[in-house]
């Protein structure tokens, strides 16, 4: 590890952390401030308005670590060419590109540590501030959300549940067993309750049907094996986020939501999406570096950070949009601004980054 990019990474580090401060307070301040009323509406108490934000911290800086990369890097690098420093390193044979590799380590670095902040601490935050505006603040019993009319299928079943509650139960349930060809119905079976496990489902009550025999047959209990995991559809209820769900969990989700006949456009859109805002923090490091090698002037270049910010989420947001409804494929979608933004990036960039020392 050389001097110089000890000397990079430790100054990129002193720039990023307070503004990361700052921004993380702007951004909980402005939150306060549009959700006060329901507060006080509430009844909450300071601690629980406490609770919220400070469960809520490690998602808003997974969600602004990129843009603050991105200023850092361009505050760093203004910092750098104003005290002559650029200028002292090509004069000592070090090109731009050498200080631009620093940045593309430290987007990397950042990269991960904004991955790890979405998927772990993001994650369960999420899911704790969600619950208390749910519960605390909207007065709804989350525990208590039950599902209706549920489909799937399960390898040579295809269910129909009436209701499903969070505990994996429900009634109403009507399973059809299809006939090996597929085109055929061997078994129709009919509970008026059930329980799911992980591994089979535990029907109460049950009529099992054979049409081909034209016999029914009552039972109080049957086990099927089905291997559905009930807790997957809450994905598609209007009150969940996939963004909830950990990278791996949400992959999981997924293929079983595939496997049962469902529509995962969205789901893999959301899927990709993370790794992508994830990657996006070392494309703005090729992004700060090649604004700097243009304008080096502080308040140019703070402007346009600004501003190519703006764009990138436009088109991050336009992306994704389309991808959850269909329109193009979800990696397309959750890349497309990163692809786009890398790609002019480098045009700046390339020659100065294939240069020698």
């Amino acid at each position: 590890m050389s001097l110089l990019f000890r000397y990079l990474t430790r100054n990129n580090a002193f720039i990023l952390l307070p503004t990361l401060g700052v921004g993380i307070g702007l951004y909980v301040l402005t939150d306060l401030f549009e959700r006060l009323d329901n507060f006080i509406e509430a009844g909450l108490s300071a601690g629980m308005v406490l609770t919220y934000f400070v469960v809520k911290t490690p998602l808003v800086i997974s969600q602004i670590l990129p843009v603050i990369f991105l200023l850092s890097t361009v505050i760093q690098l203004c910092l750098m060419a104003r005290n002559r420093e650029l200028t002292a390193l090509q004069a000592g044979g070090i090109s731009l590109g050498v200080v631009a590799n620093s940045m593309i380590l430290c987007g990397v670095f950042w990269s991960c540590v904004q991955l790890g902040f979405s998927e772990y601490l993001g994650v369960a935050g999420e899911r704790e501030s969600a619950r208390i505006w749910q519960e605390e603040v909207r007065k709804k019993n989350l525990a208590a959300t039950v599902l209706h009319d549920v489909w799937f299928a399960d390898g040579d079943w295809i269910v129909s549940l009436k209701t499903l509650d969070p505990k994996a139960q429900g009634t109403g349930f009507s399973g059809y067993e299809l006939s090996e060809d597929g085109l055929g119905i061997e078994r129709i079976v009919q509970a008026s309750s059930f329980s799911a496990a992980p591994d089979h489902w535990v029907l109460r009550d049950v009529r099992v049907y054979t049409p081909a025999a034209f016999s029914q047959v009552v039972q109080p209990e049957l086990i099927l094996p089905l291997a559905q995991d009930p807790e997957t559809f809450r994905l598609v209820s209007t009150t969940t986020k996939p963004q909830q769900l950990p990278l791996w969990q949400l992959g999981e989700a997924i293929e079983q939501l595939r496997s049962s006949g469902s529509n995962v456009e969205s789901l893999r859109t959301a899927w990709h999406a993370k790794i992508a805002y994830a990657a996006s923090i070392l494309v703005m490091a090729f992004v700060a570096t090649a604004i700097v090698s243009w304008k080096d002037n502080i308040y140019i270049a703070v402007t346009l950070a600004l501003v190519v910010t703006f764009l990138y989420y436009a088109v991050y947001t336009l992306g994704t949009t389309l991808g959850q409804r269909g329109l193009i494929p979800p990696f397309a979608g959750a890349w497309s601004a990163n692809i786009i933004a890398a790609a002019i990036a480098l045009w700046r960039l390339l020659p100065l980054l294939l240069r020698r020392v």
